[in-house]
């Protein structure tokens, strides 16, 4: 097995189980190129996974259970979608090389309605589409500053650590369909 054949594995395999954790079915990892961006590939294959998981969660609810939370001290359902939309621009404007067009909390208080945060959810990951699009084996190993005050890392971090914030609120908006007797999308 070559170098760029067990390293694209090793990291298949970490980037499918955080998938796995969030719900969605398991299944074997497609076979790495022989050459070319493996690594780069697995990370947008990742990507794709909690992308489709996040859009479907969007668009799961009504307007009304977009106030839902299941108790007091945590993010309503639409809360947890803007925190992750504004989180979104952080990770992938690092990844880019670029500053944040928004802050984190940009959007939690301000973005309120049903239609207007799929909209805002959706333009932030149109808006990382761009980074993953644009990796390269190459240029995810690049030192890049990180995003959250991390200091300096490989760009890959960014891009990581992104799939891996939004199969985190995944989990919790999973927890929060199944409460409104919601089958979610990595279970239907």
């Amino acid at each position: 097995m070559t170098k760029t054949r067990s390293a694209a594995w090793g990291l298949t395999l970490i980037l499918g189980g955080a998938a796995g954790c969030a719900g969605t079915p398991a299944e074997p990892p497609a076979a790495a190129p022989a050459t070319g961006d493996a690594v780069a590939a697995s990370v947008r294959q990742a990507w794709q996974a909690a992308r489709t998981n996040l859009t479907g969660s969007a668009e799961a609810l009504t307007e009304a259970d977009y106030g839902f939370r299941p108790v007091d001290t945590v993010r309503t359902y639409g809360q947890i979608l803007t925190h992750i939309a504004g989180a979104n621009y952080v990770f992938c404007s690092a990844a880019r090389g670029e500053a944040s067009p928004h802050a984190e909390s940009a959007f939690e208080e301000t973005v309120t309605t049903r239609e207007a945060i799929i909209a805002t959810l959706a333009e932030s990951l149109t808006y990382c589409d761009a980074a993953y699009d644009a990796a390269t084996d190459v240029t995810l190993a690049e030192s890049i500053t990180l995003p959250f005050g991390q200091g300096t890392g490989a760009r890959a971090l960014a891009l990581v650590g992104n799939i891996g914030h939004l199969n985190e609120h995944y989990g919790n908006l999973v927890t929060y369909m199944r409460i409104r007797g919601v089958v979610p999308p990595s279970s239907r």
